[in-house]
């Protein structure tokens, strides 16, 4: 057990059915809590690839981390995601978002809707969603009368509200704001912090898990040169000081990153990390330093 936290792996590398198997098999066998299927053109398809992850594993939840939700009908989503749901034993978490890579929708031959349209479509499938689980004629029936846990990730005011309002699990993506369509920048811990004091506001009473994705991995004797290959790798976007102190970006021994994960944990609320395919290996002897 790793208390408090928990540790997701976001598979981004579609592979043969050998090869998929094997790396599912291995996020478990690690010591993850949870293994990811991103929703990206030319990746591995979500719903298909947790379901034969499921078949292979025993403990590890399932999550979409997250669907682009503009490229799905409610009714048909609802489907998938309850079939997924039953298929998995209930070991579904579904995360959602708004989608934000135009050459996506470019490729699919769809329009690249607004901010705002793209937001009033999650508003609506999430509802719709609710709904369909409520309905006892609707069919599959979730494993869970309330549904899977659901993660709504994003950063914008709107997203973040109806994270607020419907979200089992809060996904940060430690971006920082650009035009809507443009590559994604880098965020401070600073804008990390309001993005997550924003979202307490709206909160209430209600209680919600904070998710993070992190962008860096370097588990490394040498924190220093880590910090310094970083600050090289972003081309100036933070300085040392910033790189330092930054959630997304875990650099250090395993003792060291275990030791940043408590003081983000105390500073930001932070307790539910997922880490990229290619970040696995290097990851897990942190999980072993915080057991």
């Amino acid at each position: 057990m790793t208390g408090e936290f928990r540790f997701g792996v976001n598979m981004v590398v579609p592979d043969s059915r050998a090869a998929w198997v094997g790396k599912c098999r291995k996020v478990e066998d690690l010591g993850y809590d949870v293994l990811s299927a991103a929703d990206h053109l030319g990746m591995a398809p979500p719903f298909p690839a947790l379901v034969l992850a499921g078949e292979v594993t025993s403990r590890v939840k399932l999550n979409t981390f997250v669907l682009n939700a503009p490229f799905y009908n409610p009714v048909l989503l609802a489907r998938e995601v309850t079939g997924t749901d039953q298929f998995t034993d209930g070991r579904l978490e579904l995360g959602l978002g708004a989608g934000y890579v135009k050459e996506e929708f470019e490729a699919a031959g769809m329009p690249f809707p607004s901010a705002r349209e793209r937001v009033d479509h999650l508003e609506r499938t999430i509802l719709g969603l609710k709904r369909l689980y409520a309905d006892p004629e609707h069919k599959p029936a979730p494993v869970r009368p309330e549904g899977p846990p659901l993660l709504l990730g994003g950063r914008g005011d709107r997203i973040l509200t109806l994270a607020a309002e419907h979200a089992d699990i809060i996904g940060f993506t430690g971006t920082a704001k650009t035009a809507d369509g443009a590559p994604l920048g880098l965020a401070t811990s600073e804008d990390i912090e309001e993005r997550i004091g924003f979202v307490r506001s709206k909160l209430g009473d209600r209680d919600a898990e904070f998710n993070l994705l992190v962008h860096f991995v370097n588990v490394t004797e040498d924190r220093k040169a880590g910090l310094e290959d970083l600050e090289k790798l972003v081309g100036g976007q933070q300085s040392l000081a910033q790189l330092a102190e930054l959630p997304t970006a875990l650099v250090g021994s395993p003792a060291e990153v275990a030791e940043q994960l408590h003081a983000h944990r105390e500073r930001f609320g932070l307790t539910y990390y997922t880490v990229l395919e290619q970040n696995m290996d290097q990851f897990a002897p942190v999980l072993e330093a915080l057991r």
